[in-house]
């Protein structure tokens, strides 16, 4: 194999590995949607006090946040 298809190889295996990774961080976060959507049929199905909707409520936020900041990793572009 030449240098410019070593190089090329080389280009391919790392894009392949980037795309891995973004991969995975998809996966966290359909993870953390599905327990959102979790919540939300729970919520619905059952008659819930003021604090159990408080706490669900806060979860849900934890789990916004947790998904922004992984957003945030999916889009970081690194040179």
């Amino acid at each position: 194999m030449n240098k410019v298809e070593q190089e090329h190889k080389q280009f391919l295996i790392e894009q392949l590995q980037w795309c891995r990774e973004k991969d995975a961080i998809l996966e966290e976060i359909e993870t953390k949607l599905y327990e959102m959507k979790g919540i939300a049929h729970f919520a619905a199905k059952y008659a819930l006090s003021q604090s159990e909707i408080e706490k669900l409520n806060n979860r849900i936020e934890e789990l916004i946040g947790e998904i922004h900041s992984l957003e945030c990793k999916l889009y970081t572009v690194v040179h």
